[in-house]
Parts: structure tokens; C-alpha cells; sequence
């Protein structure tokens, strides 16, 4: 049975089955970083976690392992959180960080850094007349925001991108919340990162209870991977554009200060 975001049961009001399913489990957590640990923004550069919400990350990891898997720039997510020792999966999991040496990139996305380069450029070259696009290189993907256009020119935007995937058939794009990220057209997303780190990292076991917050539609992959053996989480109120939206997580949490009280909970 499909499930829509409005019909998830809040995640507060299913505390005593969500205890039930970790009693006698090895806890990982995995975190989304925009929209989850911090509110959304008019542009990326201001998504700053609060202190609070690190605090909490920083007790949590020390109790477990922790990840946070994000489609920005492993090295630009690294700094934002601030905190050494949990993992970091940057480019939506091509390239992951850690304690004790742990490093991975995905070859896949090395091959397309000069068609990338060629993206970026010509997004620039068209898009740049465009008043509040935002167009935002990364080691594999180029990200397009148009959260600042205004509306009756929003659909220009739409077109650029579209029109670049037509040309580049090995590219694909993946909208997000007021983003459109054009990506290599790889077997690899956010839920491929999830499993790779757990077998990665020996927890994939029956005794592992794997977690996964998220709010945007490139987690759904994560919720996906975990269907039948883990709890996905989604962060967001559950309401307008998102309401009818499919969905394979188990719960919701309504915003980031719920995550961060669900998150404390469980470093108890």
C-alpha cells in the first residue's frame, strides 16, 4: 500500500513503538543536513546548524555510529556541522569521510567532472540573466535554485535545465525544494550510500537498528533501502505541495526543532 506524507503517524505520538523496534538494538543514525538539522533557506551558504542542534549531533554520535549523507560537497557539509567524529557522505554518497581513515569516492562521478564543468557554464551563460537564480557547482552535480525568481519567470528556469538533460542523455536532473540538481545518470543515490556504509562499516546485522531523517525527495532512495529493516524519518510538516507526495518513510517529525528533540531522545 502506497503511503502519502500526510498519512505519517507522528513520530512523538509512536514513541512507544518506535522504542519497541530498537529495544535490543545496535542503533546508526543517518542525517540529511538541509531541512533537517537546519531550516531551509533563501541560499545554501546560510544553512548554519545552530549550537543547540551540534550539541545534540555531537551527544548522539558519541553513542553511535552517525552519518550525514547530503547532497552538498562532503568537504562544505563537513565544515557547516563542525564536528570530527561521525561520517560525512557528501554528493549524495560519492564521497564519504570518517574516523580512523575512512575514505571513499566513487569513481562514476570522477568521469564526469568535465561535462559538469561544461553544465555549470552554460547554466551561467543563460541563467545569469535571470534576477535570484542561483546556480551551485559541486564535485558531482550541478545544483540550480530558483527559490529567488520570481514565480511568473520560474518556468524559464524549468526549461534551461530540461533542455541541457535533452542534450546530455548520460545526465539526469532530481528536483528538490525549489532546487533542480542535474546529476551523471549513475546507480548511485542517497539509499545505495545507506547500504554501502553499513556493509562498509560490518552493520549490516540483524541486531543494527539503521535510522534515516530526511525532508526532500532525494531521500526518499534512503527510506526506500530501508523498508523492512530500518525506520525512516521524515522531517516536514506533511502539508501543501508535499501532502500527496509517495513516500517510504515510517514516520514525521513537523520541523527541525522536532528532529532535534527526537535526535536527544535517543542519545539518552
Amino acid at each position: 500500500m502506497t503511503k502519502r506524507i500526510a498519512d505519517l503517524p507522528s513520530a512523538f505520538e509512536s514513541e512507544e513503538e518506535i522504542a519497541a523496534r530498537l529495544e535490543g538494538k545496535r542503533l546508526a543514525v543517518f542525517l540529511d543536513y538541509d531541512g533537517t538539522l537546519t531550516p531551509i533557506v533563501d541560499r545554501p551558504e546560510l544553512a548554519v546548524m545552530a549550537d543547540s542542534m551540534r550539541s545534540v549531533v555531537r551527544d548522539l554520535a558519541a553513542r553511535c555510529t552517525l552519518a550525514i549523507v547530503s547532497g552538498r560537497d562532503r568537504p562544505d557539509v563537513q565544515k557547516l556541522v563542525g564536528l570530527d567524529d561521525l561520517i560525512y557522505a557528501g554528493s549524495h554518497g560519492f564521497d564519504i569521510a570518517g574516523p580512523d581513515g575512512l575514505s571513499i569516492q566513487r569513481q562514476e562521478g570522477e568521469d564526469f567532472s568535465v561535462l559538469l564543468e561544461e553544465v555549470n557554464k552554460t547554466l551561467h551563460q543563460v541563467m545569469d540573466p535571470i534576477d535570484g537564480a542561483l546556480i551551485e557547482p559541486k564535485k558531482a552535480s550541478v545544483a540550480v535554485h530558483y527559490r529567488l525568481v520570481a514565480e511568473e519567470e520560474r518556468h524559464q528556469v524549468k526549461e534551461v535545465v530540461d533542455a541541457i538533460v535533452a542534450q546530455h542523455p548520460e545526465l539526469r536532473v532530481t528536483p528538490g525544494k525549489m532546487v533542480y540538481e542535474i546529476q551523471p545518470r549513475i546507480e548511485w543515490n542517497k539509499g545505495k550510500a545507506v547500504l554501502y556504509l553499513l556493509e562498509a562499516l560490518d552493520l549490516d546485522k540483524p541486531d543494527v537498528m539503521a535510522m534515516y531523517f530526511g525532508d526532500d525527495i532525494t531521500d526518499e532512495d534512503a527510506f526506500n533501502a530501508l523498508v523492512g529493516s530500518g525506520i525512516g524519518i521524515f522531517a516536514g510538516e506533511g502539508s501543501g505541495p508535499d501532502a500527496d507526495r509517495p513516500t517510504a518513510a515510517d514516520y514525521r517529525v513537523k520541523d527541525t526543532d522536532e528532529v532535534g528533540l527526537l535526535l536527544q531522545s535517543l542519545a539518552r
